[in-house]
């Protein structure tokens, strides 16, 4: 499937309670995450939907829509449904990417929209686990509108109606997110070079 036919949605509204910070607009390696998110889904045209203050600090660029969601307490469901209501392509494909998993890459994005052919769904599997991003087709994009308000991403990509592929990943990429301070410790430390020892 060419970029021409998917759309990325970009879930970003969260609260970042855990974080005590908005952790979006937090850097790694010299690029907050929010950009990292927004970079990674470049080929595509993008959706964000954002909080309010995110969207007011994220500049405008082509192929980018921003969505204020300014009810998060009502959950990731109704920021994907915010996302899907606004892609006139009822046809193309919606890869759903969330804004806190920074390394997730241009690359890996492009392998699962590749994978899903035919498919309702597709998305990285590592050991049974489920990662991101997932790709949903045309069948289950019709049901986000009825999604129930909650955290219910998982429920649409599970639901037993859709044909799927479950996409083998060894690495890390897709499983990891930055919910609270040490998340984003350990991401630094990860991503970002020791400073040189001091010789005094």
């Amino acid at each position: 499937m060419s970029a021409a036919r998917a759309v990325c949605a970009i879930l970003a509204a969260g609260t970042s309670s855990r974080m005590g910070q908005p952790k979006l607009l937090l850097p790694v390696a010299g690029t907050p995450l929010i950009a990292r998110a927004l970079q990674a889904a470049a080929a595509f045209p993008r959706v964000l939907v954002a909080s309010p203050e995110l969207a007011a600090r994220v500049p405008a660029e082509p192929g980018l829509t921003v969505i204020v969601n300014d009810a998060p307490a009502r959950g990731m469901a109704h920021s994907l449904a915010l996302a899907d209501a606004v892609i006139s392509d009822r046809e193309a494909a919606l890869v759903v990417l969330l804004g806190d998993t920074p390394l997730v890459d241009a690359a890996l994005i492009e392998r699962v929209v590749a994978a899903r052919g035919d498919a309702d769904v597709a998305y990285p599997v590592r050991a049974g686990v489920p990662g991101h991003p997932v790709v949903f087709g045309p069948r289950p994009r019709a049901a986000i509108a009825g999604l129930l308000d909650g955290d219910t991403l998982r429920d649409l990509r599970s639901d037993p109606r859709w044909t799927r592929v479950e996409l083998p990943e060894a690495g890390d990429r897709p499983f990891t997110d930055v919910d609270t301070p040490d998340d984003l410790a350990r991401l630094r430390a990860r991503l970002e070079p020791s400073p040189p020892e001091s010789n005094s």
